[in-house]
């Protein structure tokens, strides 16, 4: 698991438009990588949902949201759409990246095989350093956006 002062690992994972997304493309601006469990999920919605209500504020300090679940892309497009999301959703079908970062949550619900990022929110200096880490053991708890936006305010 990351923690502050690590260099963010790089990555590249499809957002809603197929796109391959990598942390070098918002280098210059701060970045708050939230991983969620699940679109459509009443906490995950809930989260991304104060992300968006938020964003005025966090644009204010140049910080650039990015979500990142296991969900496809067209589960995550669709989730963006239902939700008025603007931020870029990112597929990490598998959860390689989620398991680098923070750590994912094996057979989830008790599903075999089910497997799903630990809700965690990371939050990069402009040059990818993490300069903030927060994970949850419990998928039901949100995180805390004030410490968010004061780590931002930080930078």
């Amino acid at each position: 698991m990351l923690k502050v002062g690590d260099r963010a690992p790089d990555f590249r994972l499809p957002d809603t438009e197929l796109v391959l997304r990598s942390p070098g493309d918002f280098r210059g601006k701060k970045l708050v990588l939230a991983f969620y469990p699940g679109a459509f999920t009443s906490v995950c919605q809930k989260e991304l949902c104060s992300f968006r209500d938020m964003l005025g504020r966090l644009e204010a300090l140049e910080a650039q949201v990015v979500g990142v679940s296991v969900d496809s892309p067209f589960a995550n497009r669709a989730f963006a759409a239902a939700n008025r999301l603007t931020f870029p959703l990112l597929s990490d079908f598998g959860g390689a990246v989620a398991r680098e970062y923070g750590g994912v949550h094996e057979d989830f619900l008790g599903i075999p095989g089910y497997t799903v990022a630990k809700r965690a929110v990371f939050v990069l200096d402009p040059e990818g350093v993490v300069r903030y880490a927060w994970v949850s053991e419990d998928p039901g708890v949100e995180p805390p956006y004030g410490e968010i936006e004061e780590a931002l305010g930080g930078i």
